[in-house]
Order: structure tokens, then sequence, then C-alpha cells
């Protein structure tokens, strides 16, 4: 007997469709669905499987009355009314233990490019420069580096810097168990304005960490610092980016989000603002894909049909 269908309206490994028929569910897979469509779509489902593709808001789960779960591909659930869902007795799941290690990489990664100025001189050498005192770089090694943030993603980029004998302050409004040795647990910002190079960015999408990177934030630094956000675009204010980067203040910012995606989604002053920073040579960014690994998708997909299965 079907326990009922399923619509993944997400990109997901087959583990979890294949998972989730042996459980009894029958699968519908709609990857390039929109918001419009998928009204009649879900009217019959038991369960959805979304990222940032579909919006499960209170009028799309009022259009899902026999709904009884949802799951995301990811950890950003702002992509669904969660209060709503739990009010009708629909179960949410999220893993953001699936993709924590890739974003983790790529934040290194990131950090490590714009520090050596690997991108910047391989682009000047496609163009037969040769320019070495130029592109003289920065080591890690002696740094202090505040991650705010202390959840999955904010720990594996964490245990990636433990071998680059930085010194590693984290914060996190939420309380934070286990703290490895390798990291000092700070009860306030204070410490991190105080001494830090880098600012590296692990938060939810909150309404108190919309622009939590603002004009306080940057004049409250002790320091110039480089910026890393691999969390959620809306979580640095782009104006205040550039501002700091033209007043000296931020020597460097690496960006996998940003305000509005796609860019061409953005305002006309925060698309300006964004289009300036781009061409600066200490900016490197990338088109959310930090979590975005052949790996990632595996695990994701796995750990949500563990949690699914299991309720």
């Amino acid at each position: 007997m079907s326990l009922g269908k399923v619509l993944i309206a997400a990109p997901v490994h087959q583990v979890l469709i294949e998972g989730l028929i042996a459980a009894g569910y029958t699968c519908e897979l709609h990857e390039h669905i929109t918001q419009v469509t998928a009204y009649t779509l879900v009217s019959d489902c038991v369960g959805v499987i979304t990222s940032t593709r579909l919006q499960l808001d209170r009028e799309l789960i009022d259009a899902a009355p026999h709904l009884k779960w949802i799951g995301r591909m990811g950890s950003g659930m702002e992509v669904i009314d969660v209060n709503y869902a739990q009010q009708r007795g629909i179960l949410c799941y999220s893993s953001p233990e699936g993709n924590c290690n890739a974003v983790g990489e790529h934040a290194m990664g990131m950090l490590l490019d714009l520090n050596r100025r690997i991108s910047i001189s391989y682009n000047e050498m496609k163009q037969g420069l040769w320019l070495r005192n130029e592109n003289r770089g920065v080591e890690l090694e002696g740094k202090t580096i505040g991650i705010i943030g202390f959840g999955h993603t904010g720990r594996a980029f964490a245990k990636k810097l433990q071998g680059f004998d930085m010194e590693i302050l984290v914060y996190d409004k939420f309380p934070v168990e286990k703290v490895p040795d390798y990291v000092k647990k700070c009860s306030d910002l204070a410490p991190i304005f105080e001494k830090c190079d880098i600012i590296s960015f692990h938060v939810p999408f909150m309404e108190d960490t919309i622009h939590y990177f603002n004009d306080e934030f940057v004049s409250s630094m002790k320091k110039k610092f480089t910026l890393i956000n691999t969390s959620r675009g809306q979580v640095v204010d782009t104006v205040t980016l550039l501002r700091g980067i033209k007043e000296g203040k931020i020597t460097g910012a690496c960006l996998d989000v940003f305000e509005e995606e796609p860019l061409s989604a953005m305002p006309p002053e925060v698309k300006a603002a964004m289009h300036e920073l781009m061409n600066l040579p200490v900016v490197i960014t990338t088109p959310h894909i930090a979590g975005y690994t052949f790996e990632a998708l595996y695990k994701m997909s796995f750990t949500l049909l563990n949690k699914i299965v299991a309720k």
C-alpha cells in the first residue's frame, strides 16, 4: 500500500528517490517547477522536497491539504513557512549536515585565492604579464579569524582552518556545545571586533541577520579586515561593503551569496554597487556554488531520506 505521493521539486541524488520508493512512497519529479504550477501539483501530495526553487509559503501549504512533511535540500529554512507548517502538523526537515563540508572547503579556497592572488595573477599571465612583486601574497599563519555562526558550516570551516596556525574566534547567539579545542568561543562580538583580520559569516536568514554586516559593524572593527560570506546574501549590506573597501577599512571580500539572486533582480542602487565590487581585484565572487558539489548532493539526499523515513 502506497504511503502517498511525494513531489520532488529540486535536484536530488537517486538515493533519495529510491529510498522513498522503497519506504512506500510514489515520487513525481519536477525539477523545473514554478511557484504558479506548484499549486496544482501539490494538491494530492503527502510530502514535498524543495530547495530554493519553491517557496512553501502559507498559500502553497494550504493548497496541499494532505501534506505531512516537507524536506529541504540544504539548510535555509526561510523557503518554508515553518511556523505555519507546524501549526498544520506538518513536519519540516533540512539537511545542513549534507553540504557543510562543501561550504567549508569553498570558503577556504576563496580565502586562499584572495590572499595569494591566484586568480588575479592567473588572469594577468593569460595576458602575457609576469608581475611578481605586484602579486606578493599574504599568509594566513598568525592571523585571527572571526567565525560568526558556529553551526554545521561554521564548524566545517573552522576544521579546515586549524592547520594554518591561526587564532580562530567563534561567536553564535545560540548555545554552542562541544567546542573543539582549536577554537575560542566568544560570549559576544567584542573580541572579534578587537582582534580579527578576517570575518566569515555562517548564519541563517533571520530578521536579525538582515544586514548584520552594516556600517556599525564595519566601524566597530579595530583592524583592517577581509570579509567572507557563504551564508545568505542579505546578511551583507552591499553598499556598506563597497564603501568599506573604497575607504581602505576592508582589504578584500569573498562572496558566494548576494542580496538578490540572480544579480539581475537587484534594486538599482545595490546592482550598481555589486557591479563595481565585481570589477575590483580584491573581490572574489562565485554564483552561490559553495555547497553545490556532487558529493553534497548525495549527502543531503541521504540525510533527508534518513530523517523522513525515521519520522
